[in-house]
């Protein structure tokens, strides 16, 4: 059974587009961010990536995991610790 999902982008077929307001920004970002992270993708885009762009994304990840999730949530829902 497969861990991660990205099912939001699959079945959202509202407005994608940033600044209308709050809940389309939400969902905006949501849909960027799965699609951002589709294997195909990724797989593309990485090797274009600066390494101060590899840098950027993860510190902008990383910081936002640690301000905004409590140690547990950060072990259930970001590294899937059971």
């Amino acid at each position: 059974m497969a861990l991660h999902t990205h099912d939001f982008v699959e079945t959202y077929d509202g407005l994608i587009g940033f600044g209308l307001d709050r809940e389309v920004d939400e969902n905006t970002v949501i849909c960027y961010l799965q699609k951002f992270s589709d294997d195909a993708l990724i797989s593309q885009l990485i090797q274009r990536l600066s390494d101060e762009e590899l840098s950027e994304i993860f510190r902008l990840i990383s910081r936002l995991l640690k301000t905004h999730l409590s140690e547990p949530e950060y072990h259930r829902l970001f590294l899937k610790d059971e």
